[in-house]
């Protein structure tokens, strides 16, 4: 099935082709078949990151679904293979078979509350509150490791997710770093121990409240 569906709707896209653009019209939705997609935001004067999306995913079908302008830029980063979709195709793909309609169900309820853990973020006043908050978020996602639990997420990337400079976020990294609460590493970052970062949350948390 998935050979046929490739066969059929599949394009093969190289790295660095934008696919689509923050305020384009939306006629055709996304599912990477292999390679990565990142898709960005325009923040000011910048570019924010918001994710990579990976080989099994979906993107780009709130723009067929309500009509509406694209929200986000879509940037092939790897040579990739994706299936393209047009409303019409996606329309009887639902329609056809309730799999399908569960599953995206499922990945936009997931959206829906990473998106408020989003807004949370941004929420947040100080930017030392704002980046752990988000490691602390993502340790339970890491990948084990000798020296603790690795958070795959470059400086580019957190920046995006945090609303803050690449500078702002280097020095707050910086003064996590001092404080012995993580370690930068060539593929992300490491937390040493889980629950010295958990306790600085808390007492980031308990300051924010009472000051």
């Amino acid at each position: 099935m998935a050979d046929v569906l490739l066969e059929k709707l599949g394009r093969h896209v190289p790295a660095g082709l934008v696919l689509f653009r923050e305020g384009d019209p939306g006629r055709e939705m996304y599912v990477v078949h292999s390679g990565r997609v990142e898709l960005t935001r325009r923040v000011g004067d910048r570019d924010a990151h918001l994710a990579y999306v990976p080989p099994g995913e979906f993107f780009g079908e709130m723009a067929i679904v309500n009509n509406k302008p694209r929200s986000a830029t879509a940037t092939v980063v790897e040579d990739s293979w994706v299936l393209v979709i047009d409303a019409r195709t996606f329309e009887q793909m639902i329609r056809g078979k309730a799999e399908i309609a569960v599953r995206m169900i499922r990945a936009l309820a997931a959206r829906l509350e990473q998106a408020n853990k989003q807004i949370e973020l941004l929420l947040l006043p100080d930017g030392d509150h704002r980046v752990v908050r988000l490691l602390s978020q993502l340790t339970g996602q890491g990948q084990p490791s000798p020296e603790g639990v690795l958070v795959p997420l470059s400086l580019t990337e957190i920046a995006g997710r945090v609303g803050l400079s690449p500078e702002a976020v280097t020095e707050v990294l910086g003064r996590l770093a001092n404080a012995r609460l993580l370690v930068q590493a060539d593929h992300g970052l490491i937390v040493p121990e889980v629950g010295k970062l958990s306790d600085f949350l808390e007492f980031l948390e308990l300051k924010e409240r009472f000051s």
